[in-house]
Formats: structure tokens, C-alpha cells, sequence
């Protein structure tokens, strides 16, 4: 496994990373006993960055990283933790809470329940617009001095706030969505990141499964599923950005790669101070996934990739109407 450093004060991590919401019931059921298989397997493929947040299924996500990490040596992962998003006990959204009082409260809470003496970058899901990102900041910086933190990351941030949130501490890694249909994070975000020696770990790669080859015209979201309410799985919207996928698929077919082997690779190519992270629950979708960081693009080839997926072809907004104003840049 390669390896990429997040910025220039950031940690050392695998080039690809492990995010763990669909191991908590974001996209229907799923089984723990393979989760944790798939964590286990990711180790010992040499994948170190383990990404999860406090509300993934209210605490859900960080107990079961916590049996599937049991045993191993602290220093052999990185685990990177959003805080900040408020849930009502029937999965209802209930806004953020990004006071200082509020991060050191999220912070215990997520050290008890991932069994560790602190985290590696920790980071607000999303903008307080009730709180200046200097106040957050300034709260980890001092979970930091305390020895409970080790770097401080962002999510879903404008250009601006980073620069605000830079200037208190230095920032190692903004999360935020970023695939062959959401490249807004091109325009402004990602030179402002690079200006300042920031790094940047992509999710939503394969767009919730929707480019990874694997959704199919006629498939629908089962109970639980939250695809069933993202815009770009809706009717009309679906249809259009599946036949972008099949032109993915003859692309990646010629060159004897997977849809989302060569949609992963794609991100993993915008640059090398980008850790690109699969939503992978099971071990044979991790599987498919680990050969990507194999595959090596030519200036050609990108070009055949965004020939058949051009920039802003895909329909729908990302997420739902109601989330759209927490994202600090659109689709």
C-alpha cells in the first residue's frame, strides 16, 4: 500500500483510506460480523487511515471500530473522527453543535466509546453557523495541548473558513465529497488547500455506489437505505447519470479495470496530497477496491474518463434540499 502524508503537518496514512458509515445501517442493513471482516481485512492489506463520526448511527460506528480494532497496536491506524451533527433518537437531523464545551463533551464520549486515549484528526462534520470556526478550532487545539488529539481536520468547508480555521491552528485535512460528479471542490477549495499546505480526503468516491458500476436502472433503495431520498438516485435524475456510467464502463472495460476500480483511481490521480476513502462494508467491494491504487492514468486516459463523464453531466444535487445550505460548496 502506498503511502500519502495529509498536508504538511498532517499524519503519514494509507493512500487509501476506510470510511465506516455504511457499517452502520446508512444504506440499509449490514452485517457486523463481515464488517469488522472488512476492517480486519483492510489492516492487513496495509490500509491504516480508519475515517467514522459520533453520530454514525448514534455511537454505532465507533463501538463496532472499536471490537474490530481490539488488540492491534494504536500506533498502526490513524482513525479520523467528525463531531458536531445532532440526531433525535428516530434518526431526525437536529443541527449542529460546535460550541467548545460541546467539542471536549463529543470528545469524551468518542474516546470511551472507541477505546482509545486519543484520536487522530478530529473534526466538525460540518459549519456551527452559530459558532465562529475560531471557537472550534481554538476547543481542539486545546484537546491537542491535552494530549487527547492529534491534528485538526475540517468538513465541508468554504475556502474562507479554512483560512479562518488555518490561522488558529494549523488544519491537516479537509474532508469532503469528491468523484467524477461532484468536482465542485475544484474551483476555489482545492487551490486555497493547496495554497496552504492542506491536504484533502475525498468521499462519497463512487457517489454512495451510484458510479460504481454495481446500481442498476430499476433499483430502488430498500428500508433504511438513504439513497432512497439523494436526488441523484431519484427518478429521471437516476436514469441520466446511469447512462454516464455505462460510458465509464466501456472506458474502464478496454483497459480490463472495474467501473469503480477506475472511477477510485480517477481521485486518487487528482493529486497526491488527495487520500481518496471507500465506503467498502463488505470484503469483496474492498476487495474490488484495494487494485485502484494500482492503476496508473495517462494524460490520455484522464482524458477519455472526462470525455465520457464531463464536468457537471451528472443530475440532482448531492444530498437532499435540506443539507445543501450546511455544504460549504455545491455539487
Amino acid at each position: 500500500m502506498q503511502m500519502r502524508t495529509l498536508g504538511r503537518t498532517g499524519p503519514a496514512v494509507s493512500a487509501l483510506g476506510l470510511g465506516g458509515l455504511g457499517m452502520s445501517g446508512a444504506y440499509g442493513t449490514s452485517d457486523r460480523a463481515e464488517s469488522i471482516a472488512t476492517v480486519h481485512a483492510a489492516l492487513e492489506s496495509g490500509v491504516t487511515l480508519i475515517d467514522t463520526g459520533d453520530f454514525y448511527a448514534m455511537g454505532h460506528n465507533e463501538s463496532l471500530l472499536a471490537e474490530a480494532l481490539r488488540g492491534r497496536d494504536r500506533d498502526s491506524y490513524a482513525l479520523s473522527v467528525k463531531f458536531g451533527m445532532l440526531r433525535g433518537p428516530g434518526s431526525e437531523f437536529g443541527g449542529h453543535d460546535c460550541r467548545p464545551e460541546a467539542v471536549k463533551n463529543f470528545l469524551a464520549y468518542s474516546l470511551t466509546r472507541l477505546g482509545t486515549d486519543h484520536i487522530d484528526i478530529y473534526r466538525p462534520a460540518r459549519l456551527d453557523p452559530a459558532v465562529p470556526i475560531e471557537e472550534t478550532v481554538g476547543a481542539i487545539k486545546e484537546m491537542i495541548d491535552a494530549g487527547y488529539v492529534r491534528h485538526i481536520g475540517l468538513s465541508e468547508v468554504d475556502a474562507a473558513t479554512i483560512r479562518r480555521a488555518h490561522a488558529v491552528h494549523p488544519i491537516a485535512d479537509l474532508q469532503i465529497e469528491y468523484s467524477l460528479i461532484s468536482r465542485a471542490v475544484e474551483a476555489d477549495v482545492l487551490p486555497t488547500l493547496r495554497e496552504l499546505g492542506i491536504g484533502l480526503t475525498a468521499y462519497g468516491i463512487l457517489a454512495r455506489g451510484l458510479i460504481s458500476g454495481h446500481w442498476t436502472a430499476g433499483h430502488t433503495a430498500g428500508p433504511g437505505d438513504s439513497r432512497g431520498f439523494n436526488p441523484r438516485f431519484s427518478s429521471g435524475n437516476v436514469e441520466h447519470n446511469l447512462v454516464l456510467v455505462e460510458a465509464l464502463r466501456r472506458v474502464a472495460e478496454a483497459k480490463g479495470h472495474t467501473v469503480a476500480q477506475l472511477a477510485i483511481a480517477w481521485v486518487a490521480a487528482q493529486g497526491e496530497d488527495i487520500v481518496p476513502l471507500v465506503g467498502a462494508r463488505t470484503r469483496e467491494r474492498l476487495a474490488e477496491a484495494l487494485p485502484a491504487m494500482e492503476v496508473n492514468l495517462t494524460a490520455d486516459e484522464l482524458a477519455e474518463i472526462e470525455k465520457a463523464v464531463p464536468l457537471g453531466a451528472a443530475r440532482g444535487d448531492r444530498y437532499p434540499s435540506a443539507f445543501m445550505s450546511y455544504l460549504g460548496v455545491g455539487n
